[in-house]
């Protein structure tokens, strides 16, 4: 895994991820999530929606052989392969306003939101455009008779991998996730390749 780039704890990236190309998603460590972001290359405003991927592929849980779709019904990116098959697309990045809500005695970090808003900036994204994002590795289990969620540590284990095929060229925002619910209490890299 030589060429795999590393996402330090705590921060994010944006890079352009052409049609047909594969990008794998690596938990280099194991226990950590990374929130993902797909948007047009060619227009920022069309977007991964998770509403409209949920409709289409009729599952909430996403797994290898489902398609993340736009908010205009477009296949953006399709999952090749799946080493852990738990993943969120129900809670949006975490932000100051997570931190000061769930975490009040702990420092506000910007989170995963302010994270992506600076790496995608120069894409032409603004913090407003910026939707729920597809969680990879992230434990979101929820109670089917009372609905209510709750958020535990990610299965993942060192070197799992997910990786997902572009179906429009697109801008990806990635992040090493920055809540301290989401990575079992701990902050850790994420790894990330084009294949």
């Amino acid at each position: 895994m030589s060429d795999v780039q590393v996402i330090p704890p705590r921060s994010g990236v944006a890079f352009r991820l052409d049609k047909g190309q594969v990008l794998e998603v690596v938990d280099v460590e194991g226990c950590q999530v990374s929130d993902l972001l797909a948007f047009n290359a060619g227009d920022v405003r069309e977007v991964v929606s998770n509403g409209r991927t949920f409709d289409y592929e009729e599952t909430l849980k996403l797994t290898t052989g489902n398609t993340l779709w736009s908010n205009r019904s477009n296949p953006m990116l399709t999952i090749t392969r799946d080493d852990v098959g738990c993943h969120d697309f129900l809670l949006t990045p975490c932000s100051e306003g997570t931190f000061r809500h769930f975490y009040p005695d702990e420092p506000v970090h910007r989170g995963c939101f302010g994270n992506l808003a600076e790496a995608l900036e120069p894409y032409g994204v603004t913090e407003d455009a910026i939707p729920t994002a597809f969680n990879v590795f992230m434990n979101v289990p929820f109670d089917g008779t009372s609905g209510r969620i709750s958020v535990e540590p990610p299965p993942s284990k060192k070197g799992d991998v997910l990786q997902l095929e572009a179906q429009m060229d697109c801008v990806i925002g990635l992040t090493a996730c920055s809540a301290y619910a989401s990575n079992g209490g701990s902050f850790k890299p994420i790894g990330w390749r084009i294949l």
